[in-house]
């Protein structure tokens, strides 16, 4: 099994190109099982029915023909006669092709449905385990490269289906009757050239498509590469574009592109050299057998018909063989794609429901209690995140978080959402530990406006309404109309359904604040947290929502990230962190009393100001 390892930022990649078959196969068999198929075992059956049926008859049609070819008499003037036995042969052999030729069309029609399902199944499974994975892990990824773990471990699926179950095992099985018929109708010897010619065929395919592997695997790198740095440059064209580095990045894509071709060009090579190995090992082994039939014929050992049959049975082989190596080199891909997908299901999430999570208690309609108790989180690319903090927020208070950069800030608004859990220590919302409760239901109890909102590629309405998406358009417009964005909307000449683009481009930094706090009201929770959630509006409309804000503070506890002191001078409690711990907390004017930290950060806000 290609065992996944992270080689940059999210991007799970294979070791090598090994695997375990047989896990593989048990992993896709019970991917296949579980695919919701209606009808599952009897389409499974019925497709296997009809491989087999569609084989036995691509072997018994050469031998009617044989047979039907050695019926025919000389006639007197030299031609020859048609009796009824060569009619009735010709007929069978015709029929027969037919019904190895409808075979897959039928197996299709019966088994699309299980696979289609199966890969489907596959891309709902790990998309829902993706977004299920720590804070972590997603702050690490690489969209592009994760997406394509997901869309190539999925379609590799169908594409295993098809070329295991219906191709290359039938065809072993066609190989055997093929092989028994030779030995009982014609001669051992027959049945050995054919297998010898196959096996060496076999043999040289699998070896030039194993060397080949290396530059199929460069290939796939080239081509991740390249993919992810248009992803990250597409998503981030606003910050690219500020830095005049269009140029730098277009150069890094060609560079990435160059590669590419390179590789490319060297798994084209070696394809063609595969092709050419493949075609003189068939048409030697053709040879040969049609020369042992001819001479077996000329000394009376064997009739006409036995080597038209002989050259049928083995050209039937070589049709599917003919693919044998491509089918090898995917196959084999395809369960490293596979294994892939597979390994990121399994990265647990740090975050996790246990066994005994229950709900949370019925809201007070005051707001959530939420307590620090000790509580200490280290993050893996930091020296410092949390270090023993420890205070209480009573229900409907405003608590403020004020410090430097990198004080742990962000850290705590994480551990209040459950985001993270802390390492030690414990959070508790309404005298429960946080993580005792069931993730649905804190998530509903708790809403967040961030510095920079993130929005969907949708309508403002649908935007306000992703909290709670059974609201009525009234609610949402309610909801709308209390962060003040009535007038904006208004002026719209889509109003409540303008598309806001990608990440919500097309709107202003302070609007889409506006929509974020439009929809953290909207979700009406019991835990409303603010990080910087004024930050990029004018004056004017800073005022305006702030005076929203503790409007909405009623009824619900609000956490507060805040660097601009003048918006939280009437919070219930300040907290000053510094390198992950509480050097100073109290009211406003407590603090300024102090002359500690927080004082001599009002003031030089206030004369900045």
């Amino acid at each position: 099994m290609a065992h996944a390892r992270f080689s940059g930022p999210g991007s799970v990649e294979p070791k090598e190109a090994r695997f375990d078959f047989w896990r593989s196969m048990a992993d896709l068999g019970a991917l296949v099982m579980r695919s919701g198929a209606p009808q599952l075992r009897l389409r499974i059956a019925a497709a296997l029915v009809l491989v087999f049926v569609g084989k036995l008859c691509g072997v018994l049609a050469p031998v009617m023909l044989g047979d039907a070819i050695n019926t025919l008499t000389p006639a007197q003037q030299g031609g020859v006669v048609l009796g009824a036995s060569f009619i009735g042969g010709a007929v069978a052999f015709a029929a027969l092709r037919l019904v190895a030729a409808c075979a897959p069309f039928a197996r299709d029609a019966v088994f699309t449905r299980v696979s289609q399902s199966t890969m489907a199944r596959a891309a709902v499974e790990s998309f829902g385990h993706a977004l299920s994975l720590s804070l972590d892990f997603h702050q690490t990824k690489q969209s592009g490269t994760l997406s394509r773990i997901i869309d190539r471990g999925a379609r590799s699926t169908d594409f295993l289906i098809r070329s295991l179950i219906f191709s290359l095992g039938p065809t072993f099985v066609e190989l055997i009757l093929a092989i028994a018929v030779m030995v009982v109708r014609l001669d051992w010897r027959f049945a050995t050239t054919a297998f010898a010619t196959l096996v060496i065929y076999a043999v040289v395919t699998f070896k030039i498509t194993d060397w080949r592997l290396s530059h199929r695997r460069d290939l796939n790198e080239a081509e991740n590469r390249a993919a992810g740095l248009s992803a990250d440059a597409l998503i981030n064209y606003e910050t690219l574009k500020a830095f005049g580095a269009e140029t730098r990045l277009v150069d890094s894509y060609g560079q990435a592109m160059s590669r590419y071709v390179d590789a490319s060009s060297k798994a084209t090579g070696s394809l063609n050299m595969l092709n050419a190995a493949q075609s003189l090992i068939l048409n030697v082994g053709l040879a040969a057998l049609t020369v042992m039939a001819g001479y077996e014929v000329s000394g009376g050992r064997l009739q006409v018909g036995d080597i038209t049959m002989a050259i049928l049975l083995l050209s039937g082989l070589y049709a599917p063989l003919g693919m044998l190596g491509f089918q090898y080199r995917e196959i084999r891909q395809g369960l490293i794609d596979m294994e892939q997908m597979v390994d990121l299901q399994k990265i647990a999430p740090e975050i996790v429901d246990t066994d005994a999570a229950r709900p949370l208690p019925p809201a007070s309609g005051q707001g959530a209690a939420i307590a620090f108790e000790d509580v200490s989180f280290r993050h893996d690319a930091r020296s410092s995140g949390l270090l023993g903090v420890s205070f209480v927020a009573e229900p409907g208070q405003t608590v403020a978080l004020v410090g430097p950069s990198g004080a742990g800030k962000t850290t705590a608004v994480r551990l209040a959402m459950r985001l993270l859990d802390p390492q030690e220590g414990r959070v508790t919302i309404d005298g429960v530990d946080m993580r005792e409760v069931r993730q649905a239901e804190l998530r509903r109890a708790v809403a967040l406006v961030p510095q920079d909102v993130a929005l969907f590629n949708d309508t403002l309405a649908a935007n306000i309404g992703f909290a709670r998406p059974e609201a009525s358009a009234e609610e949402v417009r309610a909801a709308a109309d209390a962060a003040e964005l009535g007038p904006f909307i208004d002026g719209l000449p889509s109003g409540m359904l303008t598309r806001v683009g990608e990440r919500g481009l097309k709107l202003s930094g302070g609007e889409r604040q506006r929509v974020g706090i439009a929809r953290a009201l909207l979700a009406n929770p019991r835990l409303l947290i603010l990080d910087e959630a004024t930050s990029a509006l004018d004056g004017p409309t800073e005022a305006a929502i702030q005076e929203t804000l503790r409007k909405v503070k009623a009824g619900r506890t609000t956490l507060v990230i805040a660097h601009r002191l003048s918006t939280i001078v009437d919070a219930d409690q300040i907290l000053v962190l510094r390198r992950g711990r509480i050097v100073e907390r109290g009211t406003h004017a407590d603090l300024l009393a102090n002359q500690g930290e927080y004082a001599a950060l009002w003031r030089r806000q206030t004369r900045e100001a």
